[in-house]
């Protein structure tokens, strides 16, 4: 049996504790600031106890869970397909963001606070830079150091868009305009890799659907719940939904990346039935 290294899960699990810690120390001291109302748009009521939102913070945990999935994954590299593991590190630090993604959304949602809100949107760019960037960084066939370029453009292009303060149909926010520009970057960009290289490698387009169809379904859910399927005092929330199909597209993503492994030699190219030339 392969050789499993923790390392990957000892630091995504130090990731974790210091920052699901963090956030347990800010919201006791208050240190990110007072209840402005940030995030109660997303109907549950707030609670004038410890957590404003239980139902949309504690629903975060999903990320934490399924970035140390990630992490579990990523300490046993022929889990990994035959490209993740070229760009060593990558692996890890994406199980990384994904863990991030749960105490800095709950940062919001537990505090209703102006820079708990800042930080929901700062993980969300994160999540969404890497996607792209990853997706890109494949297709012009380059390196980490690409990568590392296109990530920080990406989040600070992010950062400068979520500024705008006016309104904005269907998504309300302008940096959500931005990450699902970037989510849609990495969508079609996987699905022309795909095409391209379907000759030279295996992809299981499975897991690539079900991060889209989980994604897709998340957002249709976060409408409602915007709208019309909204009860305040119910801890079944649909925002809650929201937060825990994204952590389970997150993770499907990471196993769309696994998925990659370059086709045997002696492999044939599969031929279109009607270029089949039939010998009499």
């Amino acid at each position: 049996m392969p050789t499993r290294s923790l390392r990957p899960l000892v630091i995504a699990g130090a990731v974790a504790l210091a920052s699901v810690g963090l956030l347990v120390l800010a919201v006791g001291q208050g240190w990110l600031g007072p209840d402005v109302g940030r995030g109660d748009g997303f109907c549950e009521a707030a609670r004038d106890g410890f957590v404003k939102q239980p139902a949309n913070s504690f629903s975060n945990l999903g990320f934490v869970l399924a970035g140390l999935l990630l992490a579990w994954r990523a300490g046993r590299p022929d889990l990994l397909g035959d490209v993740l593991p070229r760009e060593r590190g990558l692996a890890t630090s994406y199980a990384c963001v994904v863990v991030l993604l749960g105490p800095a959304s709950a940062a919001m949602h537990a505090t209703q606070a102006e820079w708990g809100g800042h930080l929901d949107l700062l993980s969300m760019y994160l999540v969404a830079s890497f996607s792209a960037a990853y997706a890109l960084m494949r297709w012009w066939g380059r390196d980490r150091v690409l990568f590392t370029w296109l990530f920080g453009v990406f989040v600070v292009a992010c950062q400068l868009v979520g500024r705008y303060d006016g309104p904005v149909p269907v998504v309300e926010h302008a940096g959500n305009v931005a990450f699902a520009a970037l989510l849609l970057t990495a969508v079609v960009t996987e699905i022309r890799l795909w095409r391209r290289r379907a000759g030279d490698l295996h992809t299981d387009l499975r897991w690539g659907a079900g991060a889209l169809g989980a994604i897709l379904l998340a957002f249709a859910i976060w409408n409602l719940t915007q709208q019309t399927w909204c009860d305040p005092d119910s801890l079944l929330q649909g925002h809650a939904v929201w937060h825990l199909l994204c952590a389970v597209s997150a993770y499907l993503m990471f196993r769309l990346w696994g998925s990659e492994r370059q086709r045997s030699a002696g492999a044939e190219r599969r031929v279109p039935t009607d270029a089949r030339v039939s010998r009499p």
